[in-house]
């Protein structure tokens, strides 16, 4: 199903891109979005194997998980191949957690990830969670600036050396009723 059926419109310009939605994985797209994402991130932050086997984990825990309830996937796709994503996690307490916000820097400067968060908020306040929640890095700008657009509000900072720097880890929430 692409995103088109279903809560916000996908914006043109990603449509003449050639960009779709799907809510499943299909064989292969776990592998390429977890690459996709490493690579990226290493390039871009300088994260290393283990923030990308904690990306992995997500993703797979996310497929593994044999009753969903409201968890749901975003797979931005191009000519077949994963080049973005955004998770939201049901979490206990009637919260959501947004998780592995990325797009692939082939479809950067379309708007992909900006549209991949309202579309996951969107979601998150239909089906009727109390609040949203997400964790992210100091240095990642441009997922900042969205989630603050959209009226996060940081909630909690720690630090993380884990991911080949120190990282200074961001919590935001956002409450929905």
């Amino acid at each position: 199903m692409t995103a088109q059926t279903e809560g916000l419109p996908l914006p043109q310009p990603l449509a003449a891109a050639g960009v779709e939605i799907v809510h499943a994985f299909a064989p292969g797209d776990l592998g390429e979005l977890i690459r996709i994402h490493g690579l990226g991130n290493a390039r871009d932050y300088g994260f290393n194997e283990v923030h990308e086997a904690y990306c992995a984990r997500i993703a797979a825990d996310f497929i593994l998980e044999a009753n969903p309830r409201r968890s749901r996937v975003w797979l931005a796709k191009k000519n077949g191949r994963v080049v973005g994503s955004v998770f939201i996690c049901e979490c206990p307490d009637d919260r959501a957690q947004l998780r592995l916000l990325y797009a692939d820097a082939p479809v950067r400067g379309l708007g992909l990830g900006r549209w991949l968060t309202e579309a996951a908020v969107d979601y998150c306040r239909r089906t009727g969670f109390r609040a949203v929640f997400l964790w992210t890095v100091a240095g990642l700008e441009r997922a900042r600036a969205i989630y603050e657009a959209l009226g996060f509000r940081l909630a909690e900072t720690r630090h993380n050396e884990d991911w080949g720097r120190v990282a200074r880890e961001l919590r935001y929430e956002l409450a929905l009723r």
